[in-house]
């Protein structure tokens, strides 16, 4: 049984083949999408077809792809618009190419963060404005968090407080307890927490309200510079870490501090959220390639037991690696982000021989509740 997984980031497309009889479940081979329409042109035809999708609303479990979960993800576009449509597109252009005979699968983003703990995922706003627009902190990243908290767990041989860094064009933290998440910096819409590539994380919302109010910008104007001309690029005029990186000119370093200063300060919050810290965990693009970055970030952070082997850190050329010094009370490593792997584990409860053994769960329905909940 063969399981294709779909992940459409904020600047990619992964296509990834799946054999779907084996635990875990043995990948068969990377795919490179064509450009556009023909992006599935090649794909041998899947047994069922698993997707990311990056925001579900009130749907959290992995659930079955029909026409009212589409509606569902199409109504969350506003709130992640850039994942949401071209993920739905991918979803429309997978059933044209294979027809409607080959289920497709959702699996979402905040499934990994539905559980946060009330004081981390709600904000001190009106309790009836909360009800009514299903305002929380969703959290993002999920399945790149849980990979990463899987790949701790096969490499140290150890549970415990760790920080998971993922740092690609989209950039989160998230502070996980013996596998459990109790707080990650994205919120309501991926907008939230870390400097992003263009994506500006965290601002005071008098700011905007300010903008709103002196006629700068309209609602439109404000979605597009926060998600679009932000980040990275807003302060350097360029969202690619590497360019930044080689880059000597003042506003490009200075990119550069903002955008470790915010990790860094991240990082010694959920410290005290844990209550003390076993390990950081960076995966991403640019947490698994810039050493540069990974120090930058870690600089004075001595005091929570951080002891970053320099070399070790320099040297690295490609994960998994342990970074930190020996004797470091803190671990510190690098791993790849398996999300494609994470996927298709979800995917094989969905596979038609699963039957009772489905190992993702209770399947989301869309009014938010589980299958079998009250």
């Amino acid at each position: 049984m063969e399981i294709l997984t779909v992940n459409v980031g904020s600047s990619s497309v992964k296509l990834d083949r799946f054999d779907g009889r084996t635990s875990p479940p043995r990948h068969i081979a990377a795919l490179r999408p064509a450009p556009g329409d023909e992006a599935l042109g090649g794909v041998p035809t899947p047994d069922l077809i698993v997707h990311r999708v990056v925001h579900g609303g009130p749907l959290a479990q992995p659930v079955r792809i029909d026409a009212a979960v589409e509606a569902q993800i199409d109504a969350c576009a506003p709130l992640a618009p850039l994942h949401n449509p071209p993920a739905l597109a991918m979803i429309r252009a997978c059933r044209q190419r294979f027809g409607d005979g080959i289920a497709q699968v959702a699996v979402f983003d905040t499934a990994f963060f539905a559980d946060l703990p009330p004081a981390a995922r709600d904000y001190a706003l009106p309790r009836e404005l909360i009800e009514k627009h299903a305002i929380r902190r969703y959290g993002f990243h999920g399945l790149a968090h849980q990979a990463l908290w899987r790949a701790w767990q096969e490499h140290t041989g150890r549970s415990g407080r760790i920080v998971t860094l993922q740092l690609g064009a989209g950039c989160s933290a998230a502070a996980i307890a013996d596998g459990r998440p109790l707080d990650t910096s994205m919120g309501f819409t991926p907008l939230e927490g870390l400097v992003m590539a263009t994506r500006s994380g965290d601002v005071d919302p008098g700011l905007l309200l300010h903008l709103l109010r002196t006629g700068s910008m309209d609602a439109t104007q404000l979605e597009r510079m926060l998600t679009e001309q932000s980040g990275l690029l807003g302060l350097a005029g360029s969202a690619d870490m590497r360019s930044l990186l080689a880059d000597p000119s003042p506003a490009a370093a200075h990119a550069i501090d903002v955008y470790c200063h915010r990790v860094r300060k991240y990082i010694g919050a959920y410290a005290a959220v844990l209550g003390g810290l076993d390990g950081i965990v960076f995966g991403g693009g640019v947490g698994e390639h810039a050493p540069a970055v990974r120090a930058g970030i870690l600089t004075g952070m001595e005091w929570l037991g951080i002891r970053l082997d320099a070399a070790a850190n320099a040297a690295a050329s490609g994960p998994p690696t342990r970074i930190s010094a020996a004797g470091s009370a803190c671990a510190v490593w690098e791993f790849s982000v398996d999300e494609a792997t994470e996927l298709a584990r979800i995917g094989q409860g969905f596979l038609p021989d699963a039957g009772e053994a489905s190992p993702v769960g209770p399947v989301g329905t869309l009014d938010g509740r589980r299958r079998g909940d009250a």
